[in-house]
């Protein structure tokens, strides 16, 4: 039988390069078949599962976590196969290791792209709770005071200390007060930054093997910015970020782009909130956009 040393040195001799596909640190990435067998894992996964990355490449996930946690991983897959979008599960505990995670899975190239954080310690569904108060509060707003007060709310939502909102060529900026920021500092990165950026001055977790050629794992909530994105992340004074886009009948009609100056935990959920704030978000301009035409 293959020893872990064997298959370590086998993937050894493959080429590195900046654009292979990474993670975030303190979060972790398994690359699954559509039958859940385990194609590619970030290289500290062993925090994860109890063991090493190489062991897991060819073998079931359910040979590594707990019968109950894959039976409704599974199940919610089964929901999510034939959509674009995201699922999530929360306070899960994959092994008998007692910490919990959180998880958001999606379906990108044929490949179940599976990423977990640790469960951050607030009170599970307060992000959630918040969000049909806050989208109440934009009644009777409009124009551009729609877009302020959509940008006011979502920065009290996910407490980053500046929040821009781009619709069109409309924009629309919160800040925390007190909070420097260079102007204009967010409101032209690229389109394909990451989702989230925990720390724009931490390293990155690769993810085994190093296949260049598979980009599976660029869909990644959690992948990590390559060296010319983090370097403009610190250009711009940026230590965490997270963009949530809005769409309207399947086409991205603009963004919420969130900074802020101290490192943030992922947190999941919050991300799910913002989700949530931003699609009926997208209501609300649609209906501003019907009464005014």
């Amino acid at each position: 039988m293959e020893t872990v040393q064997e298959r370590q040195s086998e993937y050894a001799a493959e080429p590195r390069s900046a654009v292979d596909a990474a993670v975030q640190a303190g979060t972790y990435l398994l690359e699954l078949s559509l039958d859940w067998i385990v194609l590619r894992a970030s290289e500290n996964v062993h925090h994860l599962l109890g063991e090493s990355h190489v062991t897991l490449i060819d073998e079931p996930l359910g040979k590594f976590v707990h019968s109950q946690a894959l039976h409704d991983l599974r199940n919610m897959f089964s929901r999510l196969s034939g959509t674009t979008g995201i699922a999530r599960a929360f306070n899960v505990r994959l092994t008998g290791h007692p910490d919990l995670v959180d998880i958001a899975f999606q379906l990108s190239a044929g490949r179940v792209i599976l990423e977990a954080a640790p469960r951050v310690d607030e009170s599970f569904g307060t992000a959630f709770g918040t969000v049909g108060g806050l989208i109440a509060g934009l009644a009777g707003t409009s124009g551009q005071a729609l877009l302020d007060a959509g940008a006011r709310r979502m920065r009290a939502l996910a407490g980053y200390d500046r929040v821009t909102l781009l619709v069109g060529q409309s924009k629309a900026t919160s800040d925390r007060s007190g909070v420097p920021f260079r102007a204009g500092a967010n409101a032209s990165l690229s389109d394909d930054f990451p989702a989230l950026v925990a720390d724009s001055a931490a390293a990155s977790v690769p993810v085994f093997p190093r296949k260049t050629e598979d980009a599976a794992a660029a869909v990644a909530l959690l992948r990590a910015p390559t060296a010319g994105e983090q370097a403009e992340l610190i250009q711009r004074g940026f230590v965490s970020t997270m963009r949530i886009p809005i769409f309207r009948e399947g086409q991205t009609v603009g963004e919420f782009r969130l900074a802020h100056t101290k490192p943030c935990r992922p947190n999941l959920e919050v991300h799910a909130a913002a989700e949530l704030y931003a699609q009926l978000f997208a209501m609300q301009l649609e209906i501003d956009r019907l009464k005014n035409r």
